[in-house]
């Protein structure tokens, strides 16, 4: 053991230093951090049933933005509810409860103030005026998330033609986004011009605004099969990719994690994070309606569960292709009929979730903000803050940072390792252990020296297997010690701060 940690010492001038720079530290720290966050939902893609006050006008069947647009005074109705649904004192207590990302899902047509071509050949051509004015909002929202050290996801949830049946795809009609190829050419054209304005406006700042953490391509896909998904997928990915290396991609997985995974390790990049999107409700189907809420939270909690494997088994595959998986929406809500009564169901329900993703994910936004009618618990963050389903705080608190020194704790550690692969006979590198140690022990410290001042709360590494595989050019036989050793650092790292 001695002369192992005297051969780890020997190689420590050769340790990557961690990636930081003057240039990058909020780049990266936003993008890479654990991403604790909340849907701001029906802000800009409306949803009746969580808000129907901008539906009083609306065209029959009154369910989608474009029966808002054919209605009478849509473009006063709208921008009265952009400037309303969510304000500063919404931002200020969102930051104050340890979110740190918000997800904010928009239509193509929102993006039409900066780019009017988009609606060309579109079922909101005829309504640039009405909708013109969502674009100055929506960078304003991350102007104001900047300042409260949030980070920004951009979903486009509606896509020209529909790229679900749901209303809030854009429209009441039945999508037919797979069935035209023109919609999948329109939608590749707003992805740019989403990229390209936001690029310029965040770049137009003195310093740059370093929030934006990614833009998911389509929210919910319902495509006939997944050659089709994907083979648009891979020429949205080279589309986005030839403008930007860096900015992260994040994408819908249709409730096929595995197989969408594979995709993602075929599409992935050595420069930025390829992200999957899971959405992860239990209150829809017979099964969820006969399971009661105790069994739902118990399928959760168990690490040999189904769910709970397949979830760890995709991070860690996607965080060696570079990438990484979050749950972008979760709520705390079951079927009525899954609840018997028993204390703490809800509460429950949700701190299972919460556990598991933290374990597992880069990051997590629960569904949604809020509702315009107050009281439930299941379906709106703020209520179930409120009324205590939902924790008052998540995260760690900021404090004065004091450390222990990384060489006793590798002593330790290191040990462990050693001690347990002595029993499995084998050729090993266990100084690799020792190097990723240091590494993601130095690297979590330096997530939590990079948190925003103006955050409630400290910035954590998330994507933990991609930025893994970026602090080594060594991906050979013996790179899995390395992740060991790097993700039990970082684990070490977190630990030591809390103490």
């Amino acid at each position: 053991m001695k002369r192992l940690y005297e051969k780890l010492q020997s190689r420590s001038n050769d340790i990557q230093k961690p990636l930081f720079s003057e240039h990058n530290i909020s780049q990266d720290h936003f993008r890479y951090r654990q991403q604790r966050g909340v849907n701001l939902g029906s802000w800009f893609v409306l949803e009746r049933w969580i808000t129907d006050e901008p539906f009083r006008c609306a065209s029959a069947p009154g369910q989608s933005d474009l029966d808002i647009a054919h209605g009478s005074n849509a473009k006063d109705i709208l921008e009265k509810h952009w400037d309303t649904w969510i304000q500063e004192t919404d931002w200020e207590w969102i930051a104050q409860r340890g979110i740190n990302t918000v997800r904010i899902p928009i239509g193509y047509y929102h993006v039409c103030g900066a780019e009017p071509s988009v609606l060309h050949g579109t079922d909101f051509q005829p309504f640039h005026d009405v909708y013109c004015g969502a674009w100055s909002r929506i960078t304003r929202a991350i102007d104001i998330a900047s300042r409260y050290g949030l980070g920004v996801l951009i979903d486009l949830h509606a896509a020209p033609g529909k790229q679900n049946n749901d209303t809030h795809a854009g429209t009441s009609d039945k999508a037919n986004f797979f069935g035209d190829p023109h919609n999948q050419r329109v939608t590749i054209r707003v992805l740019e011009a989403l990229l390209d304005n936001l690029q310029a406006f965040t770049e137009c700042h003195n310093p740059p605004l370093y929030n934006v953490v990614g833009i998911e391509l389509l929210n919910e896909p319902s495509p006939p099969s997944d050659d089709a998904l994907r083979d648009w997928y891979a020429s949205a990915i080279k589309h986005l990719r030839s403008k930007d290396r860096t900015l992260p991609i994040y994408m819908g997985e249709c409730w096929r994690t595995e197989t969408y995974a594979d995709f993602v390790t075929h599409h992935s990049s050595s420069t930025a994070l390829t992200v999957l999107d899971h959405h992860l409700y239990r209150c829809f189907t017979s099964s969820d309606i006969n399971t009661s809420a105790e069994d739902h939270t118990r399928a959760l909690q168990d690490p040999s569960a189904s769910f709970p494997r397949m979830l760890a088994a995709v991070s860690e595959k996607l965080g060696r292709a570079g990438g990484g998986i979050i749950v972008g929406e979760w709520s705390g809500a079951l079927n009525p009929g899954s609840f018997r009564g028993t204390p703490d169901e809800q509460k429950n329900w949700v701190k299972a979730q919460l556990d598991l993703f933290e374990r597992c994910c880069g990051g997590w936004f629960f569904w949604t903000y809020k509702k315009q009618h107050g009281g439930d618990t299941g379906w709106s963050f703020r209520d179930a803050v409120e009324r205590g389903v939902f924790p008052n705080f998540v995260g760690t608190k900021m404090r004065e940072i004091g450390r222990d020194e990384v060489s006793s704790m590798l002593i330790l550690y290191l040990g462990k390792h050693v001690q347990y692969w002595s029993q499995i006979p084998g050729h090993y590198d266990h100084a690799r252990f020792g190097e990723g140690f240091i590494i993601g022990w130095d690297d979590a410290y330096e997530f939590i020296l990079a948190s925003p001042p103006s955050s409630a709360t400290i910035s954590q590494l998330g994507f933990k297997g991609a930025w893994a595989m970026r602090r080594t050019s060594d991906h050979g036989k013996a790179y899995w010690e390395f992740e060991h050793g790097f993700m039990q650092g970082v684990d070490a790292a977190k630990g030591d701060f809390r103490q």
